[in-house]
């Protein structure tokens, strides 16, 4: 029970963070202004009065004042321990705190009343086994704490307002809970409140020495720090259970992102797997980083998301030719595509064992036809995402199927990165140079594309990281590629194989005016008003200023064109608008670098001498004009035997083996000296001796270079010829038609001689390119030196070119 008495006037003493209970002894710092001016005003006061200088502590939280306040007496007044002025002063009893009044010196005076705390005796049952049950906890506290002596001093008190009082030096307690037990004027409750709050402690206690004697065993010093945290977040979730909070850590974070998100089941089963491991990891520990990284990348996939396919195959064929002018082939295979998957789409067929069928095409061409572009108008047309994928130089494996998640830096292969870029799992994917990519020592990734490039397995496509079947049958594949060789024999076989051979020159010109022209004029800040080109200008840019199958150096003399009317318009040297014929080109841009053959004069033509003849090849920038040239060693010298020269690859050199053979059997029939062959060293060269070259396709080519050197014969300058010949003059077919055929319309030649039996790909050739070229297609070698070699001089002996 508790009574109020008479109102006493007091100085307050404001306690900031602390509160000190009935009882307490507590040494306070005289430097703080407050403390000194609350003291001084009750040693002013104390003057008048008997007795100690009487003061008023009362608790500040925050700024605000406790209604329950303590009497302290002001014992004695000197140093603390480290020099400064103190007091030290008692708590005598609880004071309720009234209105404000007025005293001496600077304090704060406030009326206040004392409780008086009355206890009947003899004490109730209930409260000695409550005082019991106090001391028993509160001497083992104090034992774990090793204060011995505190224990003695607790067990002889028998007042229980004095008892629940003196928990106040517990420094367990907060404020709040030392405000608490302020305010609780009973002494019975406040000891059950002391008493709860010294069990919590315990209670805690031994849950924090039930985590450290489970986890300390087997303890070393590189697992010190994980254990320990561990201890620390097996502390903060049973505090968190005891207050009753969720349990809002990352983990949580992440199983909800994964249950809300919307995953495949099998990857939401292996994604809650990964939560489950996160939870029971550590902050700190590797692995907790390594999962969290392949949780994000799991939530980052599209997993359910498709794009619509545009079915409107009229509007797709327009996207087509309007992007792109020529390339016919490729333009009809994907409206095939397209047709098919429409009424697919129609008649409900859709999905098929889990397979879609993507359609996987492999686009082999000369550089700058436009296989990469195509890409992206391929994607337009289909209304789908468009992402590229560049293969040119890598050598390592694990660049396509991922890494395993042991490895430090772990990524998914670019596969899975190229799908989650696009943001959707039907995208069209552009395998760039697939023909470029290595292998070393990593592994070929050549090899890790053959799941990914199979129709009938990449509906299961495993990553290394992902460890997860990511479906990519619905994905349109494209790759492109220079050198089809270069392919491996089992990739290319996944693939279906669209040759680009390089446009012709008309279509070369069209591209110039609908595509080049207008891209150029903006990139050099021009109007299409302002600088116009003639078509015949386009036409000798193309013919003679660059030699080539595709268009990028086109396009470059336009630009340079283009830079060159802008900067001189700058200078005020050139009106605008104006424009470009094809006789203000050797003014702008300087002189032709590409004279055809069949332009030239007489004595400056490569095959004005016996022992030249004019082939044709094709490589890897398409199909291209190839000179050979024989002559003889001087018979002084003895050197006799074949010397082949133009680095060239063993088929070649065969094929030179089996020219002179043949040559050496049959120049009797053929009317040729063939005695020269037996005594006189032969030597053929193929020029531009820094390019590698290999392939039967020259043996006719040889052939009619040494017939023509044995005979003085020249062989003409109009003809071009291409074709494997064998021991007995037959003439074998060979590859590259249409690149070649090509290569000899860009060079001027006008008469191409084939194998008959590659006749058949003369339907590949553009027809306005077999218009302007007079082809024979021949089955020996005797035809071949027929409508090759110039009739024989009149009576004249044949010149026969030496080697110096």
């Amino acid at each position: 029970m508790a009574a109020e008495s008479t109102p006493l006037a007091l100085p307050v003493l404001p306690l900031d963070d602390e509160v000190v209970l009935p009882g307490m002894v507590v040494p306070l710092d005289l430097s703080d202004s407050e403390v000194r001016a609350a003291v001084e005003a009750a040693q002013a006061a104390a003057r008048d009065e008997p007795g100690k200088p009487k003061v008023l502590l009362v608790p500040r939280v925050d700024g605000t004042y406790a209604g329950t306040g303590v009497l302290g007496t002001v014992e004695q007044v000197g140093r603390l321990a480290d020099g400064d002025p103190g007091a030290l002063i008692r708590g005598r009893g609880r004071v309720r705190i009234g209105a404000g009044t007025t005293g001496p010196g600077a304090a704060l005076w406030v009326e206040g009343t004392r409780i008086d705390e009355n206890v009947p005796e003899p004490l109730p049952g209930h409260v000695t086994e409550l005082v019991k049950e106090y001391k028993a906890l509160a001497t083992a506290w104090l034992r774990k704490r090793g204060a011995w002596q505190v224990v003695d001093r607790v067990q002889a008190i028998d007042d229980v307002s004095a008892l629940a009082d003196n928990s106040g030096y517990s420094p367990f307690l907060t404020t709040e809970q030392k405000v608490a037990l302020l305010e609780t004027t009973d002494p019975v409750a406040r000891l059950k409140l002391a008493t709860q709050q010294l069990r919590d402690h315990l209670a805690e206690q031994d849950v924090a020495e039930t985590i450290a004697k489970d986890v300390q065993e087997g303890v070393d010093k590189q697992q010190r720090e994980f254990l320990l945290r561990r201890q620390l977040e097996a502390v903060r979730k049973e505090l968190r259970e005891l207050n009753g909070e969720q349990d809002g850590d990352e983990s949580d974070d992440y199983r909800a992102r994964v249950e809300a998100a919307d995953l495949p089941e099998k990857v939401r089963e292996a994604a809650l797997k990964e939560v489950d491991k996160l939870e029971r990891s550590s902050d700190q520990s590797p692995e907790g980083s390594w999962i969290r990284t392949w949780l994000d990348t799991v939530l980052e996939m599209p997993w359910n998301e498709r794009t619509e396919d545009s079915y409107d195959i009229r509007g797709a064929q327009e996207v087509l030719d309007a992007e792109h002018a020529g390339l016919q082939d490729v333009k009809e295979r994907i409206t095939e595509y397209l047709a098919v998957r429409k009424r697919r789409s129609d008649r409900g067929l859709g999905v098929v064992g889990g397979r879609r069928g993507g359609a996987v095409l492999a686009l082999v061409g000369p550089p700058g036809v436009g296989k990469t572009s195509l890409g992206e108008s391929v994607a337009h047309a289909m209304g789908r995402k468009f992402v590229r994928v560049a293969l040119g130089g890598v050598r390592d494996e694990a660049e396509i199927r991922g890494h395993r998640r042991t490895y430090v830096g772990a990524l998914p292969g670019r596969i899975v990165r190229a799908i989650k870029e696009a943001g959707s799992m039907n995208p069209v994917v552009l395998l760039d140079e697939i023909d470029k990519v290595g292998s070393d020592f990593r592994g070929d990734p050549a090899a890790a594309l053959l799941e990914v490039l199979d129709p009938a397995q990449n509906h299961t496509f495993r990553d290394h990281y992902l460890e997860v079947e990511l479906d990519l049958s619905d994905v349109v594949f494209l790759a492109t590629a220079n050198v089809l060789e270069a392919i491996p024999e089992a990739l290319l076989d996944r693939m279906e194989l669209v040759r680009l051979d390089g446009y012709t020159e008309d279509e070369k010109i069209v591209i110039a005016r609908d595509h080049l022209l207008p891209r150029q004029l903006e990139r050099a800040g021009l109007q299409p008003d302002e600088v116009t080109i003639e078509e015949g200008a386009l036409r000798k840019l193309a013919g003679e200023y660059t030699r080539e199958a595709g268009v990028r150096n086109l396009e470059r003399s336009i630009a340079r064109l283009l830079r060159k009317v802008a900067a001189q318009h700058e200078l005020g040297e050139r009106e605008l608008p104006f424009t470009v014929t094809e006789g203000d080109l050797r003014g702008l841009i300087g002189r032709p670098h590409h004279v055809p053959e069949s332009a030239q004069e007489p004595a400056e033509r490569r095959t004005a001498v016996p022992g030249v003849a004019t082939g044709l090849a094709v490589t890897g920038a398409g199909g291209d004009v190839l000179y050979v040239e024989a002559s003889l060693a001087d018979p002084e010298t003895g050197a006799a035997g074949l010397t082949l020269t133009g680095q060239l690859g063993d088929v070649m050199k065969e094929s030179a083996q089996i020219a002179l053979s043949f040559l050496r059997s049959h120049g009797a029939e053929l009317e040729l000296p063939v005695g020269d062959l037996k005594d006189r060293g032969v030597h053929i060269h193929f020029p531009a001796g820094a390019v590698p070259k290999d392939g039967p396709s020259a043996g006719i080519t040889m052939t009619t270079a040494l017939a023509s050197l044995l005979s003085g014969r020249l062989v003409r300058t109009d003809v071009a010829m291409t074709g494997e010949v064998s021991l007995t003059g037959r003439v074998l077919p060979i590859g590259g038609v249409k690149q070649k055929l090509l290569a000899a319309h860009r060079a001027g030649v006008t008469t191409v001689i084939i194998p008959k039996r590659n006749e058949p790909d003369l339907d590949d050739v553009p027809a306005e390119v077999l218009e302007k070229l007079d082809v024979h297609a021949v089955t020996d070698v005797r035809q071949v030196l027929e409508l090759a070699l110039s009739p024989a001089t009149n009576g004249a002996a044949p010149e026969v070119p030496v080697a110096a």
